[in-house]
C-alpha cells in the first residue's frame, strides 16, 4: 500500500543530513545485515517526492505487474541510487518491467491515476490510521515498526487458532 513520509509539498530530506546518516549507521544498516539486505542510502539530494512512483504503481497494478513494480521501485532507489521522482527514469524502469513506455509516461505527465493514488492514501491515513512504516495488520494484532520472522508468525499462527 503507498505510504509518503513527507507528501508533496512537504520538504523530503537530505541523505548528507545528520538525521539520515545517523538514523541509517544506528538501525537501517545493522538491520539490513541481520537481514542479509543489500541496501544502501541513496546519495540522491533530496530525496525525492514519491507521488508520481506510486501513481505509476497504479498503471503496472492495472497491467499485472504491481509486485514486479514495487520491487524494481525499492531497488532502483535503495540499491542503484536511481531518482524515483523523475519521470525519465520512472518510464524507464516501466519498460524494464515491460510495461508500454509511452502509455505509462503519458498516464504520468497527464496525472491519470492521482485520484486513485489519493484514495489509496486516504485510505492508509484516515480509514487504517497507519502512522508508521513498516506496520503489520494481522488479524486483530496491529505491529508498527521492523520485527522478526518469528514475531510475525507467532501472531499469524495466533489469530489463526482464533479461527478454529
Amino acid at each position: 500500500m503507498p505510504y509518503e513520509l513527507r507528501p508533496y509539498p512537504t520538504e523530503t530530506l537530505k541523505p548528507e543530513g545528520d538525521y539520515l546518516q545517523t538514523t541509517w549507521k544506528s538501525s537501517v544498516y545493522p538491520m539490513a545485515d541481520r537481514l542479509g539486505v543489500n541496501i544502501v542510502l541513496p546519495k540522491v539530494s533530496p530525496q525525492p517526492h514519491t507521488h508520481l512512483a506510486f501513481e505509476g504503481y497504479q498503471y503496472a497494478k492495472e497491467h499485472g505487474k504491481a509486485n514486479e513494480y514495487n520491487h524494481r521501485m525499492f531497488t532502483a532507489f535503495f540499491q542503484d541510487e536511481l531518482d524515483i521522482g523523475d519521470i525519465d527514469v520512472l518510464t524507464k524502469l516501466a519498460g524494464e518491467l515491460g510495461l508500454d513506455q509511452e502509455e505509462y509516461r503519458t498516464a504520468l505527465e497527464t496525472r491519470k491515476y492521482k485520484e486513485v493514488h489519493q484514495k489509496a492514501l486516504q485510505h492508509v491515513y484516515e480509514e487504517a490510521n497507519i502512522q508508521a512504516v513498516p506496520t503489520f495488520i494481522i488479524g486483530d494484532a496491529e505491529l508498527r515498526g521492523a520485527r522478526p520472522r518469528e514475531v510475525l508468525e507467532q501472531i499469524i499462527d495466533d489469530e489463526l487458532s482464533k479461527l478454529n
